[in-house]
């Protein structure tokens, strides 16, 4: 029998104004953290309810994923009895995430200052695309956005175009970067009794993820753009097999290079070669370090490949798509109760040895109605 744990934010209280992505990533892990988490969504719906239906029942697949163990509280917030509620969970909680307009949560009179000022233990985290103050402030943001105005799309892609990520990578790492925020101040404020006003921006979590090809370009080697390759390494890219089978390589050093060399293509004297022999040489020369490489691969198949590359300890992986990640090895997968019925996909990566984790149900729009913070909110507002 699987024996679960006391969840470490078990007894926590969290109201999530917001929808879409980035908050409800970061709220999603304090509710698979043990916290109690309402969502505050519009008479409408958080509108990740429709970005797609390829979910059980119609529902979508961002919903679903980032929204699991959580309650649903419809509020019409243009409302004073609707203000009355959110007020009265406010008082009882212990961390706020939301990504509103900026300024517009304070409109409602549920600024961030105010509201520390009321409660001076709670932990608030506001999420924005470029900040609450500068130029951009009252700019719409959305993930796609964010990636081209960060210049993350132009070191993304081939040679042809600047190309998007193919996940919602700023929505993702803005939520994660706000989670662990929170965490810092909920660890601060168990010495210190205080709460903490947190602002986290899309565009700051994505310079900050940029800075490596923000040097290079300070630096007079602006990054490119080339594909399946990396810009400051190699060869690290995709070689393929004489039976037609695409493999992406890593050498990392030039100790790996040298046995690479000897035993993968069989020319160790390739590894003292000037053209080849530093990890710098090689990214020099890189037409000439990819063509003998490509060589090589084209003399092996893929097993015979796969066979050399591990004996030379070389760090490689298959290119595989969603239909390979589906029934890879290595894929754990969670199991979480909707409406519709149950739905399987990825686990979150953290394991706890020693303390299995079960996952709440997916909410459905205003199912929580009758239930707040310890006792009954009222009826739908």
């Amino acid at each position: 029998m699987t024996e679960f744990h006391r969840l470490p934010l078990q007894g926590l209280n969290v109201i999530e104004i917001g929808q879409a992505v980035a908050a409800p990533f970061c709220t999603s892990r304090l509710a698979d953290a043990g916290a109690r988490v309402i969502k505050v969504e519009r008479p409408e719906g958080d509108f990740a309810r429709g970005y797609d239906d390829v979910v059980v029942g119609a529902q979508s697949s961002y919903f679903v994923w980032l929204n699991r163990g959580k309650e649903s509280l419809v509020l019409d917030l243009a409302t004073a009895k609707a203000k009355e509620t959110l007020a009265a969970l406010l008082a009882t909680a212990d961390v706020v995430v939301q990504n509103l307009k900026p300024g517009a949560l304070g409109r409602m009179g549920f600024g961030p200052e105010t509201l520390r000022q009321k409660h001076p233990r709670l932990i608030i985290c506001s999420i924005s695309g470029y900040g609450e103050t500068g130029p951009f402030a009252e700019r719409k943001a959305y993930d796609l956005l964010i990636q081209a105005e960060s210049g993350l799309s132009s070191v993304t892609g081939g040679p042809a175009a600047p190309a998007r990520v193919g996940i919602s990578v700023v929505d993702i790492a803005t939520g994660a970067t706000a989670y662990s925020a929170i965490l810092e101040a909920l660890l601060a404020r168990a010495v210190t009794g205080e709460g903490a006003d947190i602002r986290v921006s899309m565009f700051d979590v994505m310079a900050d993820w940029l800075t490596v090809p923000l040097l290079l370009q300070e630096g007079g080697k602006p990054p490119m753009r080339i594909g399946l390759a990396h810009v400051s390494i190699a060869p690290y890219g995709v070689f393929q097999t004489k039976d037609g089978k695409d493999i992406l390589i890593s050498i990392q050093s030039d100790r790996e290079w040298v046995k690479f060399c000897g035993e993968f293509l069989n020319q160790a004297d390739k590894a003292n070669n000037p053209l080849f022999a530093t990890n710098v040489a090689r990214v020099t020369n890189r037409g000439a370090t990819d063509e003998l490489v490509a060589k090589a691969f084209t003399e092996l198949d893929e097993a015979e490949a796969v066979a050399l590359l591990t004996k030379a300890d070389v760090a490689f992986a298959a290119v595989n798509d969603m239909a390979a990640l589906a029934s890879h090895p290595h894929l754990r997968r969670i199991t979480v109760g909707t409406a519709a019925g149950p739905v399987s996909f990825p686990a979150p990566a953290p394991i706890f040895i020693g303390e299995a984790r079960q996952y709440g149900p997916v909410p459905a729009l205003g199912e929580h109605q009758t239930t707040g913070v310890g006792e009954t909110v009222g009826e739908q507002v």
